[in-house]
């Protein structure tokens, strides 16, 4: 890096006003979405908690923030949909269905997590509710996504494949072939880019040349829409109307989700590329406060109601840190279980 480089000032992103505007929603799958985004924010809270007691080890990327991206756009696909992810993962685990207690142990490192605690806090897999995996690949997952969805179009199945994946993987060669091939076979692919304005620790002005990314969706001739990614409703009605169509065989789309992390890249990142005056400000915004706001002026949420939904949410918490606590490690003898195919089995 040169003097001129290094000597730079972070790069300003100011936030946008909050979301405001009518809830369009019936009271309890209000309070459902309000939920789910208490448990993430809640489960990744002491996620963060138990790192610090080394109880977490490894790499740990946090969402909080992004509550919203995962949440709304989760609850606008079907249980038989595909979902892939990226490395910060928990809360689309979590929202997909992953028993929290089981997504802890993973953490954990321990057998009764969802890989055996083998795969840990970015490889969460759950074959059940169809979350093919976190990946801790820059773009690794896109490619993923474009084969799980051109075996739906070869089997004929209504199946939306959603792939998420950060800003930065845009600039990855994966994210280009994957878009060229998915356009291409008019592929049932829901590109969902969630973009908190930092790949890693670089800011979006510094890596890309068009920071408009849907400019580049659209460059594959394939439709593509922005959304608020800090505004739960926003998130959900663009998911709801881009599943619907990619579901009804017209092709892949792209979703821009502009979003905002409150916490560093991971637990190693001393954050130093932006401004703390920056994350206050964008905090003033965030997902779950703004939205609390809006349904109790609606009344659609009283006092009570959300302080009840915030103690479920911490007791499950609790409950999750429990079970892993009280999980198991796997014997040493087993370590080596499971890496090749034994000796006669099918193909």
């Amino acid at each position: 890096m040169s003097k001129e480089q290094g000597d730079r000032a972070p790069v300003d992103h100011p936030a946008p006003p909050p979301p405001s505007g009518p809830v369009p929603y019936d009271k309890p799958f209000a309070l459902k979405l309000l939920a789910d985004m208490l448990r993430i924010r809640r489960l990744e809270e002491k996620a963060a908690e138990l790192y610090g007691a080394t109880k977490i080890r490894g790499f740990l990327h946090l969402y909080i923030g992004e509550e919203a991206v995962g949440v709304g756009a989760l609850h606008a696909l079907t249980p038989d949909d595909n979902v892939v992810a990226t490395y910060r993962e928990h809360g689309h685990a979590l929202v997909r269905g992953m028993d929290m207690g089981v997504l802890m142990a993973e953490m954990y490192g321990k057998q009764e997590g969802c890989a055996r605690g083998r795969g840990g806090s970015m490889h969460l897999f759950d074959a059940k509710t169809r979350l093919f995996g976190g990946n801790a690949i820059v773009g690794g997952g896109l490619p993923l996504a474009v084969g799980l969805a051109l075996a739906e179009k070869m089997q004929g199945t209504r199946r939306v494949t959603a792939c998420f994946f950060g800003d930065g993987a845009v600039a990855e060669g994966s994210f280009h072939e994957a878009m060229n091939l998915a356009a291409l076979w008019k592929l049932p692919v829901l590109f969902c880019c969630e973009n908190n304005l930092y790949a890693m620790g670089t800011a979006i002005d510094r890596y890309e040349s068009q920071t408009d990314l849907c400019v580049k969706a659209a460059s594959y001739d394939m439709p593509a829409v922005a959304a608020d990614g800090m505004d739960i409703v926003a998130v959900h009605e663009a998911a709801k109307q881009a599943a619907a169509r990619v579901r009804d065989g017209n092709g892949p789309m792209f979703l821009e989700f502009r979003t905002y992390r409150f916490r560093a890249h991971s637990m190693y990142d001393a954050e130093l590329y932006r401004q703390k005056a920056e994350v206050e400000e964008w905090k003033t915004r965030g997902p779950i406060h703004t939205f609390t706001a809006r349904l109790k002026a609606e009344g659609k949420l009283a006092e009570d109601e959300f302080l009840a939904l915030d103690a479920a949410a911490n007791v499950e918490v609790d409950d999750a840190v429990a079970f892993a606590e009280a999980g198991s490690w796997e014997a040493v003898e087993n370590l080596a279980a499971d890496l090749y195919t034994p000796q006669g089995a099918a193909p």
